[in-house]
C-alpha cells in the first residue's frame, strides 16, 4: 500500500504598499493653525480630499481630551487623519486614529530559497506622454520628467525635482522626503499649486507676471521662490 501522501505545506507570500501621506505638524495656538488649514481649503476646497493625513504632535504638550478634539477639529474641515506619531500611546482611545512610527514599508516575502540581488532602482522617472487631469503621479525615489504638459486637477510627486517641458496647470510637490534643494521647473507656468519639502504656494500667492511664462521654483531658507526661467 502506497504510503499516505503527505501535503505540502503553501507559503504565506505578504506584500507590502506604500502611499504618500501628508504629515501635519500642529504649532500653538491651535486656533490660529487651524486658521491657517482654513485659509489653505478656502484657495484649494479639494486639496486635501482623498489624501491621508498623519498628525505628528512631538512638538506639543496634548491631553488626550485636547488629542480627540484636534482629530475632530480636522475631520469636521473633510481632512482624514489616518494615524497619529509623537505621543504616549496611553493618550490616544481606541476612537481615536491608531499610533504610527517609522516611514515606508518595504516587501515583505517568506521563501525558502536565496532570493536574487536586488536591481538598482532608477533615480528618476521620465514621462513621454502629458499627464491627464485627474491624473496622479507619485515617484519618491528621485526626479520626474514630463515631456507634454501636466493638465489642471493632475498631480506629480516627487522626491527630487519635477521638470515640465511643456504647462503645468496641476500640482507639483517636489522633495517630498526632505530634499530642501530639490526644484520645479516649467515651460509654462499656471499651477495650481507648488510645494518643495513642505513649503507650497497656491494659484493665488504666485505673481501674475510669471503665467504663461518658463518659471522655476525653489527654496530660500523656509521661503520658496519663483522666478523666470531664462
Amino acid at each position: 500500500m502506497d504510503a499516505e501522501a503527505v501535503p505540502q505545506r503553501q507559503l504565506v507570500r505578504l506584500r507590502g504598499r506604500s502611499y504618500v501621506a501628508f504629515v501635519f505638524s500642529p504649532t500653538v495656538p491651535i486656533v490660529g493653525w487651524l486658521e491657517e488649514i482654513d485659509a489653505t481649503l478656502a484657495r484649494s476646497p479639494g486639496f486635501f480630499v482623498g489624501k491621508p493625513v498623519v498628525l505628528d504632535l512631538s512638538a506639543l504638550a496634548l491631553s488626550q481630551s485636547a488629542i480627540a478634539h484636534l482629530v475632530k477639529s480636522l475631520e469636521d474641515r473633510n481632512v482624514r487623519v489616518l494615524g497619529i506619531e509623537g505621543v504616549d500611546a496611553s493618550l490616544l482611545t481606541t476612537s481615536m486614529p491608531p499610533m504610527l512610527s517609522g516611514g515606508r514599508h518595504c516587501v515583505l516575502e517568506q521563501t525558502e530559497t536565496k532570493k536574487p540581488e536586488a536591481k538598482p532602482q532608477p533615480t528618476s522617472l521620465l514621462l513621454e506622454q502629458p499627464v491627464r487631469s485627474g491624473q496622479s503621479v507619485v515617484f519618491t525615489e528621485g526626479d520626474v520628467t514630463v515631456l507634454g504638459s501636466v493638465g489642471s486637477g493632475a498631480e506629480i510627486v516627487a522626491g527630487g525635482s519635477i521638470h515640465v517641458y511643456g504647462t503645468l496647470r496641476g500640482r507639483a510637490m517636489a522633495g517630498v522626503n526632505g530634499n530642501a534643494a530639490a526644484r520645479i521647473y516649467c515651460q509654462k507656468i499656471e499651477a495650481e499649486l507648488l510645494a518643495i519639502d513642505g513649503y507650497y504656494q497656491t494659484a493665488e500667492d504666485i505673481n501674475a507676471t510669471l503665467r504663461n511664462r518658463p518659471a522655476q521654483a525653489w527654496l530660500d531658507g523656509d521661503i520658496m521662490r519663483i522666478t523666470p526661467l531664462n
